[in-house]
């Protein structure tokens, strides 16, 4: 069985924080679409980061096309993740989709058998960087 996978990238452009991008490569060396997604994103400094674009520990609310329902999610460290509570691990299928996204794009990923996930991100409830959370 397959890992589902991100869909490439060249879909939109990705923008993260050289902190996460740090602390993301550890994991990206048994990872392959990780390290893709580091490898392509345009990095900024933690302060210049749109508020608008979502970046590790972010709570983002999202809408599946599909039923329409809406979700609030938290982007987080692989430790961290708990679905019940809404917490997503980066290294998710789904987490890898929504990092370095903005609020109105849609974030898109095989999610196995030929079918492709999707959610449109509607809000960013909570950034780091926007409420000068650096060091989260």
């Amino acid at each position: 069985m397959t890992t589902p996978s991100p869909l490439p990238l060249a879909d939109a452009e990705r923008l993260l924080t050289e902190l996460d991008h740090q602390r993301l490569r550890r994991h990206a060396s048994s990872h392959g679409a990780l390290r893709d997604l580091l490898d392509n994103a345009d990095l900024l400094p933690s302060p210049q980061l749109p508020g608008d674009v979502v970046s590790m520990n972010s709570e983002v609310e999202v809408l599946e096309p599909g039923s329409g329902r809406l979700q609030r999610l938290t982007l987080c460290y692989p430790a961290e993740a708990d679905a019940e509570q809404g917490r997503i691990s980066v290294l998710s299928p789904v987490g890898l989709s929504l990092l370095g996204r903005a609020v109105g794009s849609q974030a898109r990923w095989q999610a196995g058998q030929g079918a492709v996930g999707a959610l449109h991100i509607r809000a960013l409830r909570y950034q780091p960087e926007a409420a000068g959370d650096f060091h989260r």
